[in-house]
Protein backbone atom coordinates (compact mmCIF):
# COMPACT_ATOMS: atom_id res chain seq x y z
CA UNK A 1 0.00 0.00 0.00
CA UNK A 2 1.22 3.73 -1.10
CA UNK A 3 2.70 5.59 2.17
CA UNK A 4 1.01 8.85 1.91
CA UNK A 5 2.29 12.34 2.17
CA UNK A 6 2.84 13.67 5.29
CA UNK A 7 0.99 16.72 6.41
CA UNK A 8 3.55 20.02 6.86
CA UNK A 9 4.97 20.24 10.60
CA UNK A 10 5.21 23.26 12.53
CA UNK A 11 8.98 24.13 13.12
CA UNK A 12 8.29 22.87 16.82
CA UNK A 13 6.27 20.26 17.26
CA UNK A 14 4.72 20.25 20.89
CA UNK A 15 5.63 18.46 23.38
CA UNK A 16 4.52 15.15 24.73
CA UNK A 17 1.79 15.82 27.71
CA UNK A 18 2.63 13.77 30.67
CA UNK A 19 0.33 11.48 32.28
CA UNK A 20 -1.45 13.94 35.44
CA UNK A 21 0.11 12.52 38.81
CA UNK A 22 -2.31 11.13 40.81
CA UNK A 23 -4.96 9.16 39.01
CA UNK A 24 -8.49 10.27 39.34
CA UNK A 25 -9.97 9.41 42.53
CA UNK A 26 -12.09 6.28 42.80
CA UNK A 27 -16.51 6.98 42.09
CA UNK A 28 -17.79 6.79 45.53
CA UNK A 29 -21.22 4.60 46.31
CA UNK A 30 -24.27 5.93 45.78
CA UNK A 31 -25.11 6.95 49.63
CA UNK A 32 -21.34 8.27 49.80
CA UNK A 33 -20.57 11.84 47.98
CA UNK A 34 -17.75 12.15 45.95
CA UNK A 35 -14.64 13.60 47.40
CA UNK A 36 -13.71 17.13 46.27
CA UNK A 37 -11.64 17.20 42.85
CA UNK A 38 -7.97 17.97 43.73
CA UNK A 39 -6.76 21.41 42.97
CA UNK A 40 -4.65 19.94 39.84
CA UNK A 41 -7.58 18.50 38.81
CA UNK A 42 -9.59 21.92 38.75
CA UNK A 43 -7.08 23.57 36.93
CA UNK A 44 -7.92 20.89 33.70
CA UNK A 45 -10.90 22.64 33.25
CA UNK A 46 -10.22 26.69 33.81
CA UNK A 47 -12.53 29.43 33.18
CA UNK A 48 -11.94 30.76 30.29
CA UNK A 49 -14.45 33.74 30.48
CA UNK A 50 -12.49 36.15 32.10
CA UNK A 51 -9.12 36.78 29.74
CA UNK A 52 -11.62 35.42 26.75
CA UNK A 53 -15.62 36.33 26.13
CA UNK A 54 -15.26 33.67 22.84
CA UNK A 55 -14.31 30.77 25.32
CA UNK A 56 -17.27 28.88 23.45
CA UNK A 57 -15.32 28.93 20.14
CA UNK A 58 -13.31 25.73 20.98
CA UNK A 59 -14.72 24.34 23.72
CA UNK A 60 -16.04 20.80 24.74
CA UNK A 61 -19.62 20.94 25.75
CA UNK A 62 -20.95 18.08 27.81
CA UNK A 63 -24.97 17.54 27.81
CA UNK A 64 -26.26 16.57 30.65
CA UNK A 65 -30.10 14.75 30.95
CA UNK A 66 -30.64 15.36 34.04
CA UNK A 67 -33.45 13.02 34.75
CA UNK A 68 -30.66 10.42 33.80
CA UNK A 69 -27.32 11.68 34.85
CA UNK A 70 -27.29 11.31 38.93
CA UNK A 71 -30.12 10.67 41.60
CA UNK A 72 -29.43 12.15 44.79
CA UNK A 73 -32.98 11.65 46.73
CA UNK A 74 -33.02 7.55 45.99
CA UNK A 75 -36.41 8.66 44.18
CA UNK A 76 -35.06 6.79 40.53
CA UNK A 77 -35.09 9.88 38.63
CA UNK A 78 -32.37 12.21 38.56
CA UNK A 79 -32.06 15.59 40.09
CA UNK A 80 -30.21 18.75 40.55
CA UNK A 81 -28.81 17.41 43.76
CA UNK A 82 -27.29 14.44 41.63
CA UNK A 83 -25.71 16.79 38.86
CA UNK A 84 -24.09 18.81 41.79
CA UNK A 85 -21.99 15.50 43.69
CA UNK A 86 -21.15 14.70 40.05
CA UNK A 87 -19.45 17.69 39.17
CA UNK A 88 -16.04 16.37 40.29
CA UNK A 89 -16.38 13.98 37.55
CA UNK A 90 -16.58 16.12 34.95
CA UNK A 91 -13.96 18.41 36.02
CA UNK A 92 -11.45 15.59 36.15
CA UNK A 93 -12.76 14.96 32.68
CA UNK A 94 -11.86 18.26 31.47
CA UNK A 95 -14.29 19.59 29.81
CA UNK A 96 -15.04 23.27 29.16
CA UNK A 97 -18.95 23.25 30.51
CA UNK A 98 -21.74 21.49 31.16
CA UNK A 99 -25.79 22.27 28.88
CA UNK A 100 -28.36 20.85 31.34
CA UNK A 101 -31.37 19.59 29.50
CA UNK A 102 -34.72 21.12 30.61
CA UNK A 103 -34.94 20.68 34.44
CA UNK A 104 -38.23 22.97 34.56
CA UNK A 105 -41.52 22.15 35.81
CA UNK A 106 -42.92 19.33 33.38
CA UNK A 107 -45.56 16.64 32.65
CA UNK A 108 -43.02 14.78 30.76
CA UNK A 109 -44.76 14.24 27.81
CA UNK A 110 -41.92 15.03 26.28
CA UNK A 111 -38.87 14.45 28.33
CA UNK A 112 -39.17 17.99 30.04
CA UNK A 113 -39.59 19.60 26.94
CA UNK A 114 -43.26 20.28 27.64
CA UNK A 115 -42.22 23.43 30.16
CA UNK A 116 -44.94 24.53 32.90
CA UNK A 117 -43.02 27.66 33.35
CA UNK A 118 -39.59 28.23 32.28
CA UNK A 119 -38.41 30.06 35.33
CA UNK A 120 -38.49 27.37 37.74
CA UNK A 121 -37.14 23.96 38.74
CA UNK A 122 -39.47 21.33 38.67
CA UNK A 123 -39.64 20.25 42.17
CA UNK A 124 -39.19 16.48 41.75
CA UNK A 125 -35.26 17.71 40.45
CA UNK A 126 -35.14 20.31 42.95
CA UNK A 127 -35.27 23.89 43.41
CA UNK A 128 -33.84 27.23 42.35
CA UNK A 129 -31.45 27.03 45.34
CA UNK A 130 -30.80 23.97 43.64
CA UNK A 131 -29.71 25.45 40.58
CA UNK A 132 -27.91 28.23 42.01
CA UNK A 133 -25.66 25.65 44.09
CA UNK A 134 -24.94 23.66 41.10
CA UNK A 135 -23.95 26.49 38.92
CA UNK A 136 -22.13 28.53 42.06
CA UNK A 137 -19.90 24.30 42.45
CA UNK A 138 -19.76 24.41 38.09
CA UNK A 139 -17.78 27.71 38.20
CA UNK A 140 -15.61 26.84 41.61
CA UNK A 141 -14.99 24.13 39.38
CA UNK A 142 -13.80 26.30 36.10
CA UNK A 143 -17.32 24.85 33.98
CA UNK A 144 -19.39 27.08 31.98
CA UNK A 145 -23.22 26.11 32.60
CA UNK A 146 -25.66 26.20 29.16
CA UNK A 147 -29.39 25.70 29.78
CA UNK A 148 -32.16 24.66 27.04
CA UNK A 149 -34.49 27.20 26.50
CA UNK A 150 -37.67 26.18 24.73
CA UNK A 151 -39.29 28.93 22.87
CA UNK A 152 -41.35 27.54 20.43
CA UNK A 153 -44.20 26.03 23.01
CA UNK A 154 -44.89 25.72 26.11
CA UNK A 155 -46.82 22.93 27.90
CA UNK A 156 -50.74 23.00 27.63
CA UNK A 157 -50.51 23.01 31.48
CA UNK A 158 -48.74 26.80 31.46
CA UNK A 159 -50.62 29.54 32.91
CA UNK A 160 -51.08 31.14 29.51
CA UNK A 161 -52.38 28.00 27.80
CA UNK A 162 -54.83 27.38 30.41
CA UNK A 163 -56.23 31.16 30.76
CA UNK A 164 -56.44 30.69 26.69
CA UNK A 165 -58.30 27.82 26.90
CA UNK A 166 -61.43 29.07 29.53
CA UNK A 167 -60.81 32.90 27.75
CA UNK A 168 -62.58 31.29 24.41
CA UNK A 169 -62.40 31.84 20.83
CA UNK A 170 -61.15 35.55 19.71
CA UNK A 171 -59.82 36.24 23.44
CA UNK A 172 -56.79 37.67 23.30
CA UNK A 173 -55.08 35.25 25.59
CA UNK A 174 -55.81 32.66 22.81
CA UNK A 175 -53.45 35.22 20.29
CA UNK A 176 -50.64 34.09 22.54
CA UNK A 177 -51.16 30.54 20.67
CA UNK A 178 -51.95 29.53 17.20
CA UNK A 179 -55.31 28.59 17.36
CA UNK A 180 -57.62 28.88 14.42
CA UNK A 181 -61.11 27.22 13.18
CA UNK A 182 -61.41 24.01 11.48
CA UNK A 183 -62.62 23.19 7.67
CA UNK A 184 -65.25 21.61 6.81
CA UNK A 185 -68.86 22.05 7.20
CA UNK A 186 -68.85 22.32 10.95
CA UNK A 187 -64.99 22.72 11.71
CA UNK A 188 -64.61 19.18 11.90
CA UNK A 189 -61.60 18.88 9.93
CA UNK A 190 -57.91 20.64 10.65
CA UNK A 191 -57.51 23.63 9.43
CA UNK A 192 -54.09 22.67 7.64
CA UNK A 193 -52.67 19.05 6.58
CA UNK A 194 -49.60 19.97 9.08
CA UNK A 195 -48.20 17.07 10.33
CA UNK A 196 -46.59 17.04 14.06
CA UNK A 197 -43.15 15.66 14.26
CA UNK A 198 -44.50 12.74 16.64
CA UNK A 199 -46.99 11.66 14.09
CA UNK A 200 -50.12 12.81 13.17
CA UNK A 201 -51.99 15.93 12.27
CA UNK A 202 -50.14 19.12 14.06
CA UNK A 203 -53.69 20.53 15.08
CA UNK A 204 -55.64 19.54 18.35
CA UNK A 205 -59.59 20.29 18.45
CA UNK A 206 -60.87 21.54 22.04
CA UNK A 207 -63.99 21.41 23.64
CA UNK A 208 -65.14 24.59 21.76
CA UNK A 209 -64.66 23.37 18.32
CA UNK A 210 -61.44 25.60 17.69
CA UNK A 211 -57.97 23.68 17.14
CA UNK A 212 -54.73 24.73 18.37
CA UNK A 213 -50.99 23.77 16.29
CA UNK A 214 -48.23 21.56 18.21
CA UNK A 215 -45.51 20.66 15.63
CA UNK A 216 -44.60 18.22 18.60
CA UNK A 217 -46.80 16.36 21.46
CA UNK A 218 -50.26 17.73 21.58
CA UNK A 219 -49.24 18.58 25.31
CA UNK A 220 -46.56 21.01 23.52
CA UNK A 221 -48.99 24.18 22.09
CA UNK A 222 -46.81 26.15 19.77
CA UNK A 223 -46.48 29.87 20.82
CA UNK A 224 -47.63 32.93 18.65
CA UNK A 225 -44.02 34.61 17.83
CA UNK A 226 -45.77 37.32 15.93
CA UNK A 227 -47.49 38.52 19.44
CA UNK A 228 -44.86 41.06 21.24
CA UNK A 229 -46.34 39.62 24.78
CA UNK A 230 -44.44 36.05 23.20
CA UNK A 231 -41.56 37.91 22.54
CA UNK A 232 -40.77 40.14 25.58
CA UNK A 233 -41.37 36.91 27.97
CA UNK A 234 -38.60 34.83 26.43
CA UNK A 235 -36.43 38.02 26.92
CA UNK A 236 -37.58 37.75 30.53
CA UNK A 237 -36.47 33.96 30.79
CA UNK A 238 -33.28 34.90 29.05
CA UNK A 239 -32.26 37.70 31.85
CA UNK A 240 -33.80 35.36 34.22
CA UNK A 241 -31.52 32.71 33.99
CA UNK A 242 -27.92 34.94 32.81
CA UNK A 243 -28.97 36.70 35.85
CA UNK A 244 -27.97 33.91 38.11
CA UNK A 245 -24.92 33.43 36.12
CA UNK A 246 -26.06 30.98 33.19
CA UNK A 247 -23.03 31.45 30.65
CA UNK A 248 -25.16 30.54 27.38
CA UNK A 249 -28.47 28.87 26.15
CA UNK A 250 -29.02 25.80 23.94
CA UNK A 251 -31.89 27.03 21.82
CA UNK A 252 -34.74 23.83 21.22
CA UNK A 253 -36.00 23.72 17.34
CA UNK A 254 -34.91 27.51 16.74
CA UNK A 255 -35.64 27.01 13.26
CA UNK A 256 -39.64 26.72 14.33
CA UNK A 257 -40.66 29.37 15.80
CA UNK A 258 -42.06 32.17 13.04
CA UNK A 259 -44.97 30.51 11.52
CA UNK A 260 -46.79 31.65 7.96
CA UNK A 261 -50.11 32.09 9.60
CA UNK A 262 -51.73 34.06 6.64
CA UNK A 263 -55.00 32.88 5.71
CA UNK A 264 -55.42 30.77 3.96
CA UNK A 265 -53.22 28.19 5.49
CA UNK A 266 -51.09 26.73 2.83
CA UNK A 267 -51.47 22.67 2.61
CA UNK A 268 -48.19 20.79 2.24
CA UNK A 269 -49.50 18.00 0.56
CA UNK A 270 -49.93 14.51 1.85
CA UNK A 271 -47.72 12.60 3.14
CA UNK A 272 -45.67 15.52 4.44
CA UNK A 273 -42.14 15.07 3.77
CA UNK A 274 -40.01 15.39 7.72
CA UNK A 275 -37.18 16.99 8.31
CA UNK A 276 -35.09 18.37 5.49
CA UNK A 277 -36.56 16.20 3.00
CA UNK A 278 -39.52 19.42 3.79
CA UNK A 279 -37.21 22.17 3.84
CA UNK A 280 -35.57 20.86 -0.08
CA UNK A 281 -39.16 20.47 -1.55
CA UNK A 282 -39.68 24.22 -0.98
CA UNK A 283 -37.49 27.64 -1.47
CA UNK A 284 -35.00 28.50 0.96
CA UNK A 285 -36.76 30.38 3.98
CA UNK A 286 -40.29 29.61 2.36
CA UNK A 287 -41.66 26.60 4.16
CA UNK A 288 -44.76 27.48 5.95
CA UNK A 289 -42.76 26.54 9.67
CA UNK A 290 -39.53 25.51 9.56
CA UNK A 291 -36.39 27.96 8.75
CA UNK A 292 -38.30 31.03 7.59
CA UNK A 293 -36.17 34.61 6.88
CA UNK A 294 -38.13 36.20 9.72
CA UNK A 295 -36.94 33.76 12.62
CA UNK A 296 -33.35 36.17 12.50
CA UNK A 297 -34.73 39.13 13.56
CA UNK A 298 -35.60 37.18 16.65
CA UNK A 299 -32.26 36.37 17.60
CA UNK A 300 -30.97 39.78 16.48
CA UNK A 301 -33.17 41.03 18.82
CA UNK A 302 -31.70 38.36 21.53
CA UNK A 303 -28.59 39.08 20.69
CA UNK A 304 -28.97 42.13 22.32
CA UNK A 305 -30.05 41.11 25.52
CA UNK A 306 -27.36 38.27 25.92
CA UNK A 307 -24.58 41.38 24.71
CA UNK A 308 -25.84 43.49 27.33
CA UNK A 309 -24.23 41.03 29.88
CA UNK A 310 -19.94 40.68 30.79
CA UNK A 311 -19.57 38.61 29.09
CA UNK A 312 -21.97 38.12 26.74
CA UNK A 313 -24.40 35.50 26.81
CA UNK A 314 -23.72 32.67 24.22
CA UNK A 315 -26.20 29.97 22.50
CA UNK A 316 -26.20 27.57 20.19
CA UNK A 317 -29.08 26.55 17.68
CA UNK A 318 -31.06 23.30 17.30
CA UNK A 319 -31.55 24.04 13.75
CA UNK A 320 -32.20 20.69 11.46
CA UNK A 321 -31.68 23.03 8.86
CA UNK A 322 -29.19 22.31 5.60
CA UNK A 323 -25.66 23.65 6.23
CA UNK A 324 -25.65 26.97 4.39
CA UNK A 325 -29.06 27.58 6.43
CA UNK A 326 -27.76 26.51 9.49
CA UNK A 327 -24.96 29.21 9.33
CA UNK A 328 -27.31 31.69 9.26
CA UNK A 329 -28.31 30.52 12.79
CA UNK A 330 -24.73 31.41 14.00
CA UNK A 331 -23.66 35.02 12.83
CA UNK A 332 -22.19 36.77 15.28
CA UNK A 333 -25.30 39.37 15.44
CA UNK A 334 -27.65 36.04 16.78
CA UNK A 335 -26.77 32.83 18.23
CA UNK A 336 -23.18 32.62 17.91
CA UNK A 337 -22.93 28.47 16.88
CA UNK A 338 -25.70 26.03 15.51
CA UNK A 339 -25.27 22.07 15.91
CA UNK A 340 -23.99 20.22 13.04
CA UNK A 341 -26.47 17.26 12.49
CA UNK A 342 -24.72 17.27 8.97
CA UNK A 343 -21.97 15.81 10.60
CA UNK A 344 -23.92 13.45 13.26
CA UNK A 345 -25.46 11.78 10.16
CA UNK A 346 -22.50 11.13 7.81
CA UNK A 347 -21.74 7.74 7.59
CA UNK A 348 -18.76 5.89 8.42
CA UNK A 349 -16.56 6.73 4.88
CA UNK A 350 -14.15 8.74 5.10
CA UNK A 351 -14.63 10.91 1.58
CA UNK A 352 -18.51 11.49 2.68
CA UNK A 353 -16.92 13.00 6.41
CA UNK A 354 -14.20 14.57 4.88
CA UNK A 355 -16.99 16.63 2.41
CA UNK A 356 -18.91 17.23 5.89
CA UNK A 357 -15.93 18.50 7.56
CA UNK A 358 -14.82 20.68 4.74
CA UNK A 359 -18.14 22.42 4.12
CA UNK A 360 -18.89 22.78 7.52
CA UNK A 361 -15.96 24.45 8.30
CA UNK A 362 -16.25 26.96 4.85
CA UNK A 363 -19.71 27.63 6.22
CA UNK A 364 -18.84 28.50 9.64
CA UNK A 365 -16.06 30.53 8.18
CA UNK A 366 -17.87 32.57 5.54
CA UNK A 367 -20.23 34.14 8.68
CA UNK A 368 -17.30 34.42 10.99
CA UNK A 369 -18.47 31.35 13.28
CA UNK A 370 -16.93 28.03 14.55
CA UNK A 371 -17.61 25.17 13.86
CA UNK A 372 -19.81 22.71 16.02
CA UNK A 373 -19.69 19.05 16.04
CA UNK A 374 -21.98 16.80 17.63
CA UNK A 375 -22.01 12.27 17.24
CA UNK A 376 -25.22 11.85 20.15
CA UNK A 377 -27.56 13.06 21.65
CA UNK A 378 -30.59 12.39 23.60
CA UNK A 379 -32.49 12.47 20.36
CA UNK A 380 -30.58 10.43 18.27
CA UNK A 381 -29.13 6.11 18.79
CA UNK A 382 -25.70 6.65 20.37
CA UNK A 383 -23.12 6.60 17.77
CA UNK A 384 -21.03 3.55 19.75
CA UNK A 385 -24.46 1.48 18.19
CA UNK A 386 -25.00 3.43 15.07
CA UNK A 387 -21.79 3.53 13.68
CA UNK A 388 -22.21 -0.41 12.82
CA UNK A 389 -25.46 0.17 11.71
CA UNK A 390 -25.15 -0.83 7.92
CA UNK A 391 -25.62 1.90 5.81
CA UNK A 392 -29.27 2.47 4.48
CA UNK A 393 -30.18 0.73 7.86
CA UNK A 394 -33.65 1.96 9.14
CA UNK A 395 -33.00 2.91 12.87
CA UNK A 396 -36.02 2.60 14.08
CA UNK A 397 -37.17 -1.28 12.39
CA UNK A 398 -33.59 -1.69 14.01
CA UNK A 399 -34.78 -0.27 17.55
CA UNK A 400 -37.96 -2.87 17.50
CA UNK A 401 -35.70 -6.14 16.91
CA UNK A 402 -34.46 -4.74 20.31
CA UNK A 403 -30.89 -4.54 18.52
CA UNK A 404 -30.68 -7.88 16.83
CA UNK A 405 -31.54 -6.80 12.88
CA UNK A 406 -29.30 -6.82 12.26
CA UNK A 407 -26.97 -7.99 15.44
CA UNK A 408 -24.44 -5.56 16.95
CA UNK A 409 -21.40 -6.37 17.78
CA UNK A 410 -20.38 -4.08 21.19
CA UNK A 411 -16.81 -4.34 20.85
CA UNK A 412 -16.00 -3.72 17.61
CA UNK A 413 -18.76 -0.50 17.92
CA UNK A 414 -17.04 0.98 20.91
CA UNK A 415 -13.59 0.13 18.62
CA UNK A 416 -15.22 2.24 15.97
CA UNK A 417 -16.54 5.16 18.54
CA UNK A 418 -13.15 5.74 20.18
CA UNK A 419 -12.22 6.11 16.94
CA UNK A 420 -15.09 8.89 15.79
CA UNK A 421 -14.44 10.99 19.06
CA UNK A 422 -10.47 11.44 18.19
CA UNK A 423 -11.45 12.85 14.80
CA UNK A 424 -14.26 14.76 16.60
CA UNK A 425 -11.95 16.08 19.10
CA UNK A 426 -9.00 17.39 16.47
CA UNK A 427 -11.21 19.50 14.09
CA UNK A 428 -11.32 23.22 14.77
CA UNK A 429 -14.01 24.28 16.56
CA UNK A 430 -16.18 23.21 19.61
CA UNK A 431 -17.21 19.51 20.56
CA UNK A 432 -20.72 18.83 22.23
CA UNK A 433 -20.47 15.42 24.17
CA UNK A 434 -23.28 13.43 25.19
CA UNK A 435 -23.60 12.17 28.94
CA UNK A 436 -22.50 8.47 28.74
CA UNK A 437 -20.13 8.66 25.39
CA UNK A 438 -17.11 8.99 28.18
CA UNK A 439 -17.90 5.73 29.05
CA UNK A 440 -18.57 3.87 25.94
CA UNK A 441 -22.10 2.95 26.46
CA UNK A 442 -24.22 1.83 23.26
CA UNK A 443 -27.34 2.28 22.78
CA UNK A 444 -29.87 0.05 24.88
CA UNK A 445 -31.94 -0.98 21.89
CA UNK A 446 -33.60 -3.82 23.58
CA UNK A 447 -36.01 -1.95 26.27
CA UNK A 448 -39.30 -3.36 27.08
CA UNK A 449 -42.06 -1.46 25.16
CA UNK A 450 -44.19 -1.41 28.84
CA UNK A 451 -41.39 0.86 30.18
CA UNK A 452 -40.88 3.11 27.26
CA UNK A 453 -42.00 6.97 28.23
CA UNK A 454 -40.89 8.60 24.87
CA UNK A 455 -44.44 9.75 23.18
CA UNK A 456 -43.11 8.84 20.11
CA UNK A 457 -44.09 5.15 20.97
CA UNK A 458 -47.98 6.45 21.47
CA UNK A 459 -48.41 9.59 18.98
CA UNK A 460 -46.96 6.92 16.30
CA UNK A 461 -49.71 4.19 16.99
CA UNK A 462 -47.15 2.18 18.86
CA UNK A 463 -44.70 1.82 15.55
CA UNK A 464 -41.87 4.21 16.12
CA UNK A 465 -39.92 3.23 19.22
CA UNK A 466 -38.51 6.76 20.34
CA UNK A 467 -35.35 7.93 21.84
CA UNK A 468 -35.87 6.02 25.34
CA UNK A 469 -32.65 3.92 24.85
CA UNK A 470 -30.02 6.95 24.69
CA UNK A 471 -31.47 7.75 28.02
CA UNK A 472 -31.08 4.96 30.16
CA UNK A 473 -29.45 6.38 33.66
CA UNK A 474 -25.43 6.19 33.76
CA UNK A 475 -23.85 3.83 35.51
CA UNK A 476 -21.10 4.76 38.34
CA UNK A 477 -20.60 1.96 40.08
CA UNK A 478 -20.31 -2.29 39.54
CA UNK A 479 -23.02 -2.81 41.75
CA UNK A 480 -26.18 -1.84 43.34
CA UNK A 481 -29.92 -1.46 42.65
CA UNK A 482 -29.37 1.15 39.70
CA UNK A 483 -25.21 0.81 39.43
CA UNK A 484 -24.47 4.21 41.44
CA UNK A 485 -27.38 6.06 39.69
CA UNK A 486 -28.79 6.34 42.93
CA UNK A 487 -30.10 4.65 46.40
CA UNK A 488 -33.12 3.40 44.92
CA UNK A 489 -34.03 1.63 41.34
CA UNK A 490 -33.91 3.87 37.82
CA UNK A 491 -37.00 5.35 35.76
CA UNK A 492 -35.86 3.62 32.31
CA UNK A 493 -34.31 -0.26 33.54
CA UNK A 494 -30.35 -0.59 33.19
CA UNK A 495 -29.02 -3.45 31.29
CA UNK A 496 -26.39 -5.91 33.60
CA UNK A 497 -24.13 -5.04 30.96
CA UNK A 498 -23.40 -1.44 32.20
CA UNK A 499 -21.39 -2.25 35.51
CA UNK A 500 -18.37 -3.31 32.73
CA UNK A 501 -19.10 0.15 31.64
CA UNK A 502 -19.41 2.17 35.07
CA UNK A 503 -17.11 4.56 35.97
CA UNK A 504 -16.33 2.86 38.67
CA UNK A 505 -14.49 -0.20 36.39
CA UNK A 506 -12.69 2.11 33.93
CA UNK A 507 -11.69 4.84 36.39
CA UNK A 508 -7.71 4.51 36.84
CA UNK A 509 -7.62 1.49 34.09
CA UNK A 510 -5.56 1.59 31.33
CA UNK A 511 -6.83 1.90 27.82
CA UNK A 512 -10.17 2.37 28.75
CA UNK A 513 -12.45 4.31 27.09
CA UNK A 514 -12.95 6.86 29.99
CA UNK A 515 -9.22 7.04 30.34
CA UNK A 516 -8.83 8.16 26.77
CA UNK A 517 -11.25 10.50 26.63
CA UNK A 518 -8.98 12.28 29.96
CA UNK A 519 -6.05 11.95 28.19
CA UNK A 520 -7.98 13.44 24.77
CA UNK A 521 -9.22 16.38 26.31
CA UNK A 522 -6.25 17.41 28.27
CA UNK A 523 -4.22 17.07 25.38
CA UNK A 524 -6.38 18.83 23.44
CA UNK A 525 -6.45 21.95 25.51
CA UNK A 526 -2.44 22.02 25.03
CA UNK A 527 -2.41 21.39 21.61
CA UNK A 528 -5.25 23.18 19.81
CA UNK A 529 -4.71 26.43 18.83
CA UNK A 530 -6.04 28.37 15.76
CA UNK A 531 -9.43 27.04 13.33
CA UNK A 532 -7.98 25.51 10.11
CA UNK A 533 -6.44 22.45 9.33
CA UNK A 534 -4.77 21.18 5.80
CA UNK A 535 -6.10 17.90 4.36
CA UNK A 536 -3.23 14.99 3.47
CA UNK A 537 -2.64 14.46 -0.25
CA UNK A 538 -1.52 11.05 -1.22
CA UNK A 539 -3.67 9.05 2.11
CA UNK A 540 -4.79 5.34 0.93
CA UNK A 541 -8.42 4.64 0.62
CA UNK A 542 -10.44 5.01 3.78
CA UNK A 543 -7.68 7.23 5.40
CA UNK A 544 -8.35 10.85 6.59
CA UNK A 545 -5.26 13.04 7.63
CA UNK A 546 -4.91 16.37 8.19
CA UNK A 547 -2.81 18.67 9.77
CA UNK A 548 -3.69 21.62 12.22
CA UNK A 549 -2.37 25.17 11.91
CA UNK A 550 -0.10 24.49 15.17
CA UNK A 551 1.59 21.93 13.47
CA UNK A 552 0.07 18.71 15.28
CA UNK A 553 -1.65 15.60 13.07
CA UNK A 554 -4.36 13.83 13.23
CA UNK A 555 -4.57 10.24 11.06
CA UNK A 556 -8.41 8.17 11.08
CA UNK A 557 -8.48 5.21 9.43
CA UNK A 558 -11.49 4.13 8.53
CA UNK A 559 -10.97 1.45 6.18
CA UNK A 560 -10.53 -2.25 7.02
CA UNK A 561 -7.08 -2.63 6.82
CA UNK A 562 -4.04 -1.38 8.55
CA UNK A 563 -2.35 1.44 6.91
CA UNK A 564 1.63 2.46 7.42
CA UNK A 565 1.47 5.45 10.00
CA UNK A 566 3.67 8.62 9.05
CA UNK A 567 6.03 9.77 10.72
CA UNK A 568 6.01 11.48 14.25
CA UNK A 569 5.22 10.68 17.60
CA UNK A 570 2.74 9.22 18.74
CA UNK A 571 0.16 11.29 21.26
CA UNK A 572 -2.86 9.15 21.30
CA UNK A 573 -4.29 6.43 20.05
CA UNK A 574 -7.88 4.88 19.71
CA UNK A 575 -6.34 1.61 20.19
CA UNK A 576 -3.28 0.10 21.20
CA UNK A 577 -0.81 -0.09 18.59
CA UNK A 578 -0.51 -2.50 16.05
CA UNK A 579 3.62 -2.51 16.86
CA UNK A 580 4.48 -2.87 13.48
CA UNK A 581 3.97 0.87 12.67
CA UNK A 582 0.87 0.51 11.06
CA UNK A 583 -2.82 2.27 12.06
CA UNK A 584 -5.12 -0.66 12.72
CA UNK A 585 -8.53 -0.52 10.99
CA UNK A 586 -11.25 1.65 12.87
CA UNK A 587 -8.24 3.49 14.70
CA UNK A 588 -7.44 7.37 14.80
CA UNK A 589 -3.76 8.67 15.93
CA UNK A 590 -2.76 11.81 17.15
CA UNK A 591 0.50 12.76 15.97
CA UNK A 592 3.35 15.55 16.66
Amino acid sequence: MTEFAPAPQADQPPAPVPEANQPPAPVPEADQPPAPVPEADQQTAPDFSTRNPDWWRQAVVYQVYPRSFADADGDGLGDLRGITDRLPHLAALGVDALWLSPFYPSELADGGYDVIDPRDVDPRLGSLDDFDALAAEAHRLGLKVIVDIVPNHTSHLHVWFQEALASGPGSPARDRYVFRDGRGAHGELPPSDWQSVFGGSAWQRVPDGQWYLHLFAREQPDLNWDHDEVREDVRTTLRFWSDRGVDGFRVDVAHALVKDLSEPLRDLGAPEPSGEEALMALPPGTHPFYDRDEVHEIYRDWRRVLDAYSPPRTAVAEAWVPGARRALYARPDELNQAFNFEYLQAPWDAEAIRGVITSSLAEARAVGASATWVLSNHDVVRHASRLMLPPGTDENAWLLSGGHAPHVDEEAGLRRARAATLLMLALPGSSYVYQGEELGLPEVADLPVEVLQDPLWEQSGRVRKGRDGSRVPLPWTTTGPSYGFGAGGAWLPQPESFARYAVQAQDGTHGSTLELYRRALRLRRKLLDGEDLTWAEGTPPGVLAFARSDGWRCVANLSDEPVPCPPGEVLLSSTPPTGDGRIGPDTTVWLA
